[in-house]
């Protein structure tokens, strides 16, 4: 039986989420206005290196750390998001013709005006592999809302990608045919190398991340997409499956593998 299928609608409580394409329930938010006064009299910008600020801060508490880190990544991500207003502010206006709605299996919000949806942008290209690291997601989403309107700057974005998920890898990030040689060699498949020479990522007619190349069309970047998650899961998310099969092995039975290889228990 093939699955329920609804296409996004103001007038609907459950439709197909524009963020991770479940079929699901959405609660629908009214929004209320208050007037911006004293020193934030003018909506501020977060810095991009927020994050990495807040992590080498010795002075901030764990706790308090995970989550300042969880709401910067969203603001960086450009997400739009609900926060509990402790203060309790007085509502000085309703706004109308605004609407949100959160969706039940993802938590993320869509931002309507009247009866259109104009957040997130439509999402083309493969869907990204749920193990990305946030910095190398961000550029993977941006990269589909752009597809079709610029294939070059998705194209662009998705060798920034790349060059960004090698570094994440521990590779040294200023060379994409260095970086993905280093990655073969510790267990990337060849294919993979082959696939990015295909692709004019590295070799002679190398392009560098962030740069447009004016050859580049929808194809390009498509298959740069599937490169971006071929890497992914075999670096990041077949590791992570297998020791996590791992740890559900009985203790003594991994004490007994560790032994047989020498590992210290």
């Amino acid at each position: 039986m093939p699955r329920k299928s609804v296409a996004p609608s103001i007038s609907e409580v459950a439709f197909d989420c524009p963020h991770c394409g479940a079929y699901t329930t959405q609660t629908w938010y009214d929004l209320h206005a208050t007037t911006r006064t004293g020193d934030s009299r003018v909506p501020g910008v977060t810095r991009s290196d927020i994050v990495e600020v807040i992590r080498a801060d010795k002075n901030i508490p764990e706790q308090a750390k995970t989550g300042l880190i969880d709401y910067f990544q969203k603001i960086l991500r450009g997400l739009v998001f609900l926060r509990n207003n402790e203060q309790g502010k007085y509502v000085y206006a309703d706004v109308h013709n605004l609407n949100l709605s959160k969706c039940f299996n993802c938590g993320e919000i869509s931002v309507w005006i009247h009866d259109r949806l104009v957040f997130p942008a439509p999402m083309q290209g493969p869907a990204p592999n749920p193990d990305l690291p946030d910095e190398v997601r961000r550029d993977y989403d941006e990269a589909g809302r752009i597809l079709t309107l610029s294939p070059r700057g998705s194209a662009a974005l998705l060798r920034l990608a790349i060059q960004k998920l090698c570094t994440a890898l521990g590779e040294k990030g200023k060379s994409i045919d260095e970086d993905i040689a280093s990655l073969v060699k510790k267990g990337l498949s060849p294919v993979v190398q082959k696939a990015l020479d295909s692709v004019r990522v590295i070799g002679n007619e190398a392009v560098h991340p962030g740069i447009l190349d004016l050859r580049d069309d929808v194809d390009t970047a498509t298959r740069l997409f599937e490169l971006v998650n071929i890497i992914a899961e075999q670096m990041i998310s077949n590791p992570k499956h297998v020791e996590e099969l791992y740890a559900k092995l009985p203790e003594e039975k991994r004490k007994a593998i560790e032994k047989r290889d020498g590992k210290p228990s």
